[in-house]
């Protein structure tokens, strides 16, 4: 991911029929509901995935990893779907793409999106020693951390049959193939996102449709705070309250204050602009972070499981409990 906008313009035109599409109606007042989501079972989770070692597109670690991940979703009960594509890469590499797509209740038209990406950055390119530069990042945080939230949502519905909605998982890759920063030229938005951009074009079924998404990025670190993301705001401002007013309900409103933040070139921007959904990202915004905005370890050597916060993973994933059993 991606890159950090200082602000983003949006027409007068645009906020008002953003205003006319979501009209604001008289609501009670919201209580915690759905079941408790284990932050330890979360941080197993993203263990396991780091045990593949490094995530990176066409290696043997990418490989087996997303086996196991559609096989940990296939466990849960989960129709599983792998799309497979070969993607160029902004070096003109072939990348040997999967998707994968799990869905709970798949004969169910109403459908809630929950999607991550699950590759791994191949090269440190924000690291501050320029001798990791060109090393693989272990991407538990950035990457991982939003799959184990997700197999932990799946394991919660198998276990709970309340939900009347159905929940689509979607797993997307080469997301972080991206210019990177020591490229001559790494001014190029579309080198990031590619699995997404993709499923966004060709949807795994055809007409494919959701109330709204949330994308999860790096939803694990040490001391996030989740802003709202710019690109959220404007396309799927609905979503980013409808999850904010979330988080307050079930007590975590610390980690998801009421300010905005950058605007995010991420999977989210396909999912809006092409496959028309209206979808929101949970990301980070470190703003007093001189290393990154996105935090210390985005895209470092250190982006592993020991700045991994079991409490961090806790907020989101409640959060994203009370928003789909608070939709049902």
């Amino acid at each position: 991911m991606k890159k950090i906008f200082a602000s983003l313009i949006i027409t007068t035109s645009l906020i008002l029929q953003a205003a006319c599409g979501h009209k604001q109606t008289a609501t009670t007042e919201s209580v915690p509901v759905g079941p408790d989501f284990s932050a330890d079972s979360a941080f197993a989770f993203c263990q396991l995935q780091c045990d593949f070692g490094p995530r990176t597109m066409n290696s043997e670690a990418h490989d087996l990893c997303g086996q196991w991940i559609a096989e940990r979703f296939s466990q849960y009960g989960m129709e599983v779907t792998e799309q497979k594509a070969d993607l160029t890469g902004y070096d003109g590499t072939t990348l040997k793409s999967t998707n994968i797509i799990a869905s709970h209740r798949p004969e169910l038209a109403d459908r809630i999106l929950l999607c991550a990406h699950w590759d791994s950055r191949p090269w440190a390119d924000n690291d501050p020693d320029e001798a990791n530069w060109h090393k693989p990042v272990m991407a538990a945080n950035d990457g991982a951390s939003g799959v184990a939230v997700m197999l932990e949502i799946a394991r919660l519905l198998q276990q709970n049959d309340s939900l009347k909605i159905g929940v689509d998982f979607i797993c997307f890759d080469a997301e972080d193939w991206g210019t990177p920063q020591w490229s001559e030229d790494n001014s190029d938005s579309d080198t990031w996102a590619l699995g997404a951009q993709y499923w966004a074009a060709h949807p795994h079924r055809t007409g494919y449709k959701a109330r709204f998404g949330i994308l999860l990025d790096m939803v694990g670190g040490e001391g996030a705070r989740f802003y709202r993301e710019q690109y959220s705001t404007h396309f799927a401002s609905h979503v980013v309250n409808l999850v904010w007013k979330a988080a307050e309900t079930v007590g975590y409103s610390s980690y998801f204050p009421m300010k905005d933040g950058g605007a995010i070139t991420d999977d989210h921007v396909p999912v809006n602009r092409l496959a028309g959904i209206p979808c929101i990202d949970i990301v980070p915004y470190y703003p007093d972070c001189e290393a990154s905005s996105f935090g210390p370890t985005w895209h470092t050597v250190n982006d592993n499981m020991q700045h991994i916060d079991r409490n961090t993973l806790k907020a989101v994933g409640q959060t994203l409990v009370q928003v789909l059993f608070e939709s049902n």
